[in-house]
């Protein structure tokens, strides 16, 4: 019996990063602007694949706002931990009081391909 599994390739498995918010019409321009603002400093860091902010334009889901970034492995995504909590600390920036003033609640978790 032929095998159609699809070969993962060898080495560290990428890492995902998918967060969902909702968020008040009222704020969604100044939230996506921020969250693009942050998704272009994770562009710039070692192993950081892709990420993107996605914006909900149809359908029937209660998140409006997703951000996916793919990073190249779990310790990228670890050494990059480290270097936007240093410059969120530079910054003056919570990302935790902005989402939590701006009324948006969030659903954010780390995935693995399946």
């Amino acid at each position: 019996m032929p095998n159609h599994s699809v070969a993962r390739p060898l080495g560290p498995a990428p890492v995902f990063r998918i967060d969902k918010f909702v968020v008040p019409a009222e704020v969604r321009p100044a939230f996506i602007a921020q969250m693009q603002r942050i998704q272009h400093t994770l562009r710039s860091l070692p192993g950081c694949l892709r990420a993107h902010v996605l914006n909900q334009t149809g359908g029937t889901g209660e998140f409006n706002v997703v951000t996916v970034v793919e990073w190249a492995s779990e310790q990228a995504v670890a050494s990059a931990a480290v270097l936007v909590k240093a410059r969120f600390a530079q910054e003056g920036f919570d990302p935790v009081a902005f989402t939590k003033n701006a009324g948006v609640r969030s659903d954010l978790g780390f995935y693995g391909l399946a």
